[in-house]
């Protein structure tokens, strides 16, 4: 397939949509939780909590803590509310009794794709607009983006800056 032609972007405009987006992205969320019956820092980890069972992974408390970058005692607490909420529950990890597997509820998926669904099926639309070599770009940009991304914000935390 050959792709359709783009209008001419500089990378000043790139940056424009982008800050555009992530703001839109930023407010959805918190609309998001909100239908959800959550805040948005346990709408990311229960993001997390998914993402593990989807991949067949075990995802235990501190490693949530780790992706999450908050403290053990933030995720306690985020554990309480999410299986308050039904979408998630803690488990003795079968290996290791001291450590505590995070498992997402059976019905959480569908609860979540309920709100999340009508996004991605617009957002697969609008992929399906783009090349395979296209949406190669984007998946690269989306990734080294992310790394940039996650280095700018740890030096925020360390009030630095390691250019």
């Amino acid at each position: 397939m050959e792709g359709k032609p783009r209008p001419h972007a500089t990378a000043e405009q790139a940056l424009y949509a982008m800050d555009r987006m992530i703001a839109l992205a930023q407010f959805g969320q918190q609309d998001i939780a909100s239908r959800l019956g959550l805040n948005v820092t346990d709408l990311t980890c229960l993001g997390f909590v998914m993402e593990a069972a989807l991949a067949g992974e075990s995802l235990a408390a501190g490693d949530l803590a780790e992706r999450a970058q908050l403290t053990t005692g933030a995720v306690t607490g985020v554990l309480n509310r999410l299986e308050k909420a039904g979408y998630a529950r803690r488990e003795a990890d079968p290996g290791d009794r001291r450590r505590v597997r995070v498992v997402l509820d059976s019905s959480a998926q569908a609860r979540i794709l309920e709100v999340y669904g009508p996004f991605y099926e617009r957002i697969n639309r609008l992929f399906a607009d783009y090349t395979a070599d296209e949406v190669a770009v984007l998946a690269d940009w989306f990734t080294r983006a992310k790394g940039l991304l996650r280095e700018s914000l740890d030096e925020v935390r360390e009030g630095g800056d390691r250019r």
